[in-house]
């Protein structure tokens, strides 16, 4: 703990001390103070701007238009509302080119275009999560949507600032943690509640803003979350593996073993509810911010819990400790243990900004967050493994006062992680991980009509295990550039070539046991090389007409991509997987279409049509394992000043373009329709909302989760939320 402490202590020192932003001119101060709360930036950290499809464009600082940056964002609206759950990846699945994990209620990381794991940073106002979610599915995210204030999908050049692992892209998470504006009312207050059916669900949080005079503001936050088992449709078995275990059964039975028999065709006939699916969850923060003119400095102190379920996949156990003729043995004749995961996360974040008033640089921006993480997974009551990662995250940027055709900024970033695993399932040796990086995106207006965009990271990255007496280092460059041409009538045609480097992460170098949250025996390889991709991307985004489109073309050329691979070995009753390296191509299609079909001031009538498309192989044809399947989504959407309703239907084709060793999906088709009700004829800042989500109770299966064939997604679900702001 001590390094560690050194290393908080110089990240912080990167922050504008209180004394310069106090010194700030005080004329800007009383500008800011005369304007209202809706007349002020939503965010120090990200400007916006909404098209006619309620498509927020999120923009880098200093930066006004970063074409590939802009994914879809959600900032307190009913989209947010009505897709809410308690995991990042469920809340953001509907969104063009994004899926979830889905291993469980309680575990669902986001996927990107088909990457997910380590090509995927996941972060919390511009820092990492630090957390052991990106380590295994069964690893919950240590975020908490249920108080975030939007949620951002990113791609492109600007990702390089966050990461040049995130090949995929990230999802950034903004919540008010540490308060981004002064109000112009003596509190401001937010709060969520949410019922349902299909879980039992219970859900509230809440937002709070207080200024203590004019130029200070303390929050606080917390919110709560209980579901039971879920609901689903028919069986919870594929109907594959009821076949295997309905097979298994008439084995057991000729042998004599007419209870192991019993207990396999039970499993194979579990229906309507999901076993150990239940989900409890909290989180609190406190912080504070000072503003003065066009600077601030803040910080904040959380805790995230969350007690959830694992489900075990049918007749196979968790295998915690089995071997021949040992005390495993006995332990499987007495029944299965129900194994669940209790997880603490304790938080501290910094943020700054000085303003300079003038220069080659406007502003310094500073962001810092250390995380002390735990989860222990217990099988019944006794402890299994414990999972431990102490980090911390510093983040400063240099942003370049704007000329007539020029803006940019450059940035400086240094991630520490302390990872340990200790138990029966420790498949990965205790390793640490350092990293700095240096990186610059840059803006030019060549002409009125053409911008051209450019991205460029450095990163030297120190992986190694004291524990396996291993040291590996790396040194890495990625850069993208981007080119875009936007006609009068706003549309906007572009194309990004990028080049990005990623080191291997430490579970790809160090893995050597048992993980049953993937049913594979893992192991690394201490010889891997860093994951080298070309990718270049087509689209066009903007009006046509009344009209809102958004559509990409993207095909990333891997050299040395890092992949599990089946080696029809078994070890502790489980197949072994290695990691290894291959050429590998992904490609891609994504686009959403927003048309007015009435509109006639009080009454609006949108169509919103939304699909995605990947393919995804290995350079001999092998298919990847967990590629998204090919989906549409359709809704019709009425607006009024006071209702909203909206309808929709997703199909999801069938996945046959399986990698060895892994099962097909079938199709299904999800009818989802929602009521939002603002009851305040002139104000909107009360929204009931009712829902029905799977209305004929369908029986479906993400292809990208470990656990589809034993989690279907939930049945039909029942939903009344309230939201208000204050």
């Amino acid at each position: 703990m001590s390094k560690l402490s050194v290393r908080l202590l110089l990240s912080t020192a990167l922050v504008p001390s209180l004394a310069m932003i106090v010194a700030a001119p005080a004329a800007a101060q009383d500008q800011g103070a005369d304007e209202t709360a809706d007349e002020r930036v939503e965010d120090d950290f990200h400007d916006r701007r909404v098209n006619a499809a309620g498509e927020i464009v999120v923009t880098a600082a200093g930066v006004t238009q970063l074409d590939i940056l802009a994914g879809s964002a959600i900032l307190e609206t009913n989209d947010l509302q009505r897709n809410l759950d308690g995991q990042l990846g469920t809340v953001l699945e509907k969104l063009p080119g994004v899926a979830s994990s889905g291993f469980s209620p309680g575990a669902s990381r986001p996927i990107l275009r088909g990457f997910s794991g380590e090509r995927v940073k996941v972060l919390v106002d511009g820092i990492g999560a630090i957390d052991a979610s990106n380590t295994s599915d069964d690893h919950a995210v240590s975020i908490d949507p249920l108080t975030a204030e939007r949620i951002e999908v990113l791609r492109g050049p600007a990702v390089i600032l966050y990461g040049s692992q995130a090949i995929g892209g990230a999802v950034n998470v903004i919540d008010k943690r540490i308060p981004q504006r002064v109000p112009n009312e003596p509190f401001h207050l937010d709060t969520i509640i949410t019922a349902d059916t299909a879980s039992n669900l219970l859900q509230g949080g809440a937002s709070l803003d207080v200024p203590i005079g004019p130029n200070f503001v303390v929050h606080m936050n917390g919110s709560y979350r209980n579901s039971d088992d879920i609901d689903v449709p028919g069986f919870t078995a594929s109907s594959a593996l009821r076949a295997d275990l309905l097979a298994d059964a008439v084995e057991e039975e000729d042998e004599g073993e007419f209870e192991e028999a019993e207990e396999l065709r039970e499993a194979a006939n579990q229906s309507g509810f999901l076993p150990n699916s239940g989900v409890e969850t909290w989180s609190g923060d406190i912080g504070f911010a000072v503003f003065a003119g066009e600077s601030n400095l803040g910080a904040s102190f959380g805790m995230y819990g969350t007690l959830y379920g694992v489900p075990g996949r049918p007749g196979a156990g968790h295998h915690h400790g089995e071997e021949e003729g040992g005390e495993g043995e006995a332990e499987e004749e007495e029944g299965e243990e129900l194994v669940t995961i209790d997880l603490r996360q304790y938080r501290a974040d910094l943020r700054g900004k000085l303003a300079f008033g003038g220069g080659i640089f406007s502003e310094l921006r500073t962001r810092v967050g250390y995380s002390d993480y735990t989860h222990t997974e217990f099988e019944g009551d006794a402890v299994g493994t414990v999972f431990e990662v102490q980090g911390i995250e510093a983040r400063a940027e240099l942003v370049q006062t704007p000329q007539d055709n020029w803006r940019g900024s450059i940035g400086l970033q240094y991630t520490f992680r302390d990872f340990k695993a200790i138990g029966e399932e420790a498949f990965v040796a205790p390793n640490r991980t350092n990293q700095i990086a240096l990186s610059g995106l840059q803006e030019f207006e060549l002409t009125d009509n053409v911008q051209l965009e450019g991205a460029l990271r450095y990163e030297k990255t120190d992986v190694s295990s004291n524990a396996l007496g291993v040291e590996r280092d790396y040194g890495t460059v990625s850069g993208a550039i981007s080119l875009a041409y936007e006609t009068n009538d706003g549309l906007r045609f572009g194309v990004t070539g990028s080049r990005a480097e990623r080191a291997p992460a430490a579970e790809e170098l160090f893995s050597n046991g048992p993980h049953i949250a993937t049913q594979a025996f893992e192991i690394g390889d201490i010889n891997l090389d860093t994951e080298k991709a070309w990718g270049v991307e087509a689209f066009v985004r903007g009006n046509v007409g009344p009209a809102s489109v958004n559509f990409a073309v993207f095909h990333n050329a891997f050299d040395d991509y890092i992949f599990l691979a089946g080696t029809g070995l078994e070890e502790d009753d489980l197949p072994v997987f290695q990691f290894l390296q291959d050429d590998a191509n992904y490609f891609g299609i994504e686009g959403q279409v927003t048309m007015p079909l009435v509109d006639s001031g009080p009454f609006t009538l949108l169509a919103d049509l939304r699909g995605d498309y990947i393919k995804a192989e290995l350079s001999d044809g092998t298919p990847l394992p967990r590629i998204p399947a090919l989906n549409f989504l359709g809704a019709l959407e009425a607006q009024t000043s006071q209702i909203d309703g909206r309808i929709e239907a997703q199909w999801f084709d069938s996945q046959n373009d399986v990698a060895p060793f892994e099962t097909p999906t079938d199709s299904f088709t999800l009818v989802n329709a929602s009521i939002a009700w603002r009851p305040l004829k002139y104000r909107s800042n009360i929204t009931v909302m009712l829902q029905a989500d799977n209305i004929f109770d369908v029986e479906g299966r993400r292809h990208t989760s470990f656990t589809k064939d034993f989690v279907p997604n939930i049945g039909r679900n029942f939903k009344v939320s309230v939201r208000t702001s204050f």
